[in-house]
């Protein structure tokens, strides 16, 4: 169970840039289900996966994750949760550019010693990427990089997926083998949490609840 009690998050707050990203933000999203957030560029999306990763803390509120409140953990030990939890796929991809496709992948698992390079390869192949295995991040093409942010974010396989914007880059057959990974995900117990305004995310049978944001609030 994901819970988010009344969130809220400044960034530069006391300073004359403050600006509030997401203002008293509440809901819960149970083991196993689907939730979608959609809102125009700027609501607060990205933000809010963010939060619910540990990749910063709430300025008010706080995130607890079947009864661990990540948004109270020192940096460690939310790292560790982070690492061993939630798969993140980030909407810039952030891969690094001097290594190979596969050395990218298998980057989260290098932290515990976890040996991952064979699920890796089972997980390149399924997006249809062995023939790029060993080339560098720097000239896979927009959607190639998408598909070795998501498997990233697979390789360690995490009860919790994050997602932003994951089909910015895809073309609808590559959303489909996307949409059909989530399904796999979903039947093997996963919680998913989605960022998106792509229609076939929002139509997906899979979906069980959608919140709309605007402005860094709930409409």
């Amino acid at each position: 169970m994901i819970q988010v009690n009344q969130v809220s998050k400044t960034f530069h707050e006391g300073t004359p840039k403050a600006f509030s990203a997401l203002e008293d933000i509440s809901f819960e999203v149970p083991k196993n289900q689907t939730l979608i957030l959609e809102g125009p560029s700027g609501s607060g999306k990205s933000t809010l996966l963010a939060l619910i990763a540990g990749l910063y803390a709430p300025s008010r509120g706080e995130i607890i994750i079947d009864g661990t409140p990540i948004s109270r953990l020192p940096e460690h030990f939310s790292a560790a949760f982070r690492r061993k939890r939630v798969g993140y796929i980030f909407q810039n991809f952030h891969l690094i550019p001097t290594l190979s496709l596969l050395e990218n992948i298998l980057i989260p698992a290098l932290p515990d010693g976890a040996n991952a390079i064979d699920y890796a390869k089972k997980l390149i192949s399924d997006f249809g990427l062995d023939a790029k295995t060993n080339t560098l991040a720097s000239v896979l093409s927009g959607g190639e990089q998408q598909r070795v942010a998501l498997i990233r974010a697979l390789v360690r396989n995490p009860d919790i997926i994050l997602a932003d914007e994951p089909t910015a880059n895809l073309d609808h057959t590559l959303t489909q083998t996307l949409l059909d990974a989530f399904e796999t995900m979903k039947k093997e117990g996963k919680t998913l949490i989605i960022s998106s305004h792509d229609p076939l995310l929002l139509n997906w049978g899979g979906v069980e609840r959608t919140i709309s944001l605007k402005h860094g609030k709930l409409v």
